[in-house]
């Protein structure tokens, strides 16, 4: 295995002599009988925050790869540096000591740190072709990594938005209720029309405003505007005013405007809570959500909001482009993903055995001993086609949302771009704003949080 390289462009806080990796003092050290230590961290913690992922790297992740090494003849020791904390909170304490030249050797991240982290020279760029495992990660999803074309680490989990629609409702309203797939944002209108006719029923459940938080932005403003053909950051700078999002912010007067969706829920504390209570009791016709909805909502086994009908009353359909061929790359349908991802420690002693530890955390068959016993969508479309084969809705993201989705940008400004984009939503679905004098305030906001920066 080649050896990576180092990042020669690191900032004052973290420069050492000679700018070499081995000899950056940080990471992981040794002891004097030659075992190699390595640390592994993420914001998990046994019993707590993530207890199935930390359970899995202390029982399964450290005695596997320190077993496999010693059978190579290298003594290793591997610990875990747990956490279970906000995750701002993880991020900050995390770049504090990745500054400082020490920190874990692999660590986990949120997919939209990947940027920052990157730019500070706190991350290595990963050699993509070295591993038989890029070959199971479909080229949209390594996007989860990238950084300025480089990938800085391996996807883990991830997700993605589809169309929940109710097949009893449609039924009722006389729409295809087994195999509905709009082809453009006319189809879906058409259908919430229908529904519109239905007693007692919100035909249309878009997240805008600011009380439903990111989830606005993910599911809302992100697919939608990959229906114009357009992302609200493009690879050299963020987009403001654009034609998309006039058209995004359209679609939300449409909906909201036109009596297709429920403005109050919008401006509720736990609009979005009461949004899965709706639908699970019947009440909302079409839902836009990530498969977290299905598997840990709307699930019979345990759900928040569970659905004993689940299986036989709930369906999904891709997200069509505005119209055939509009989307991003020129497709017909979009989605949106969110994930984590492992990268390395510029700073490690060890960043051979490092990189080693990584793609051993990624094989198939540490992925698919992370997920025993519950249905989640990887990374890795092997391990998908094995675990979810008795799940058609989770087969159905893996197989057919994931090779055309794309990503937030990984960049420090994107929260506070997402929260401006929130607020956009918000005034026209509430009637208080026009989509023009919408998207003029949110490109006012914009060169206000990015100081015009790309």
């Amino acid at each position: 295995m080649r050896k990576l390289s180092g990042r020669v462009a690191l900032p004052a806080g973290i420069l050492c002599a000679g700018l070499v990796l081995a000899a950056c003092g940080g990471g992981s050290g040794g002891d004097g009988d030659g075992t190699v230590e390595l640390t592994i961290s993420a914001n998990a913690v046994s019993g707590g925050k993530n207890t199935e992922e930390a359970e899995w790297i202390e029982e399964w992740v450290i005695p596997a790869f320190e077993e496999e090494q010693r059978a190579r003849g290298v003594a290793v020791d591997v610990s875990f540096e747990s956490s279970g904390v906000d995750d701002e909170q993880f991020k900050t304490r995390l770049a504090l000591d990745l500054q400082a030249g020490s920190g874990p050797d692999v660590l986990t991240l949120d997919g939209i740190w990947i940027g920052e982290f990157a730019q500070a020279g706190y991350i290595e760029p990963l050699p993509r072709d070295d591993w038989d495992g890029w070959r199971q990660i479909p080229e949209a999803v390594r996007g989860l990594a990238a950084y300025e074309g480089e990938v800085y680490g391996i996807p883990w989990g991830t997700d993605g938005r589809v169309l929940f629609y109710d097949r009893e409702l449609f039924a009722e309203a006389g729409l295809p209720a087994d195999d509905w797939q709009p082809e453009s944002w006319a189809d879906i209108l058409d259908a919430a029309g229908a529904l519109a006719r239905l007693d007692g029923v919100t035909p249309l459940q878009i997240n805008a405003g600011t009380a439903m938080g990111e989830a606005t932005t993910m599911q809302g403003v992100l697919p939608l505007l990959a229906g114009t053909g357009e992302e609200i950051h493009d690879g050299t700078g963020w987009t403001g005013a654009s034609p998309g999002l006039e058209r995004v912010l359209g679609f939300y007067e449409d909906v909201y405007g036109g009596g297709l969706g429920d403005p109050v829920l919008q401006q509720e504390a736990q609009g979005r809570d009461k949004s899965f209570e709706r639908f699970a009791a019947g009440e909302i016709g079409i839902l836009l959500e990530s498969d977290y909805f299905w598997r840990s909502v709307i699930n019979p086994d345990g759900g928040t909001a569970p659905r004993e009908d689940r299986d036989e009353a709930v369906g999904w359909a891709l997200i069509p482009a505005a119209e055939p061929g509009a989307g991003v790359r020129g497709q017909d349908f979009v989605s949106t993903s969110g994930g984590s991802v492992r990268a390395l420690n510029a700073a490690s002693d060890h960043p051979e055995l490092a990189y080693e530890l990584l793609t051993f955390m990624n094989s198939a068959e540490a992925v698919t001993a992370a997920v025993e016993g519950s249905a989640r969508v990887t990374a890795r479309s092997d391990v998908n086609d094995q675990v979810l084969a008795g799940d058609p809705m989770l087969s159905f993201i893996a197989d057919e949302v994931l090779p055309l989705t794309t990503f937030r940008p990984p960049l420090a400004e994107y929260p506070a771009v997402s929260v401006l984009l929130q607020e956009a939503t918000g005034a026209v679905a509430s009637g208080d704003g026009e989509p023009a004098d919408a998207a003029a305030g949110f490109a006012d906001g914009l060169e206000e949080v990015t100081g015009g920066a790309g």
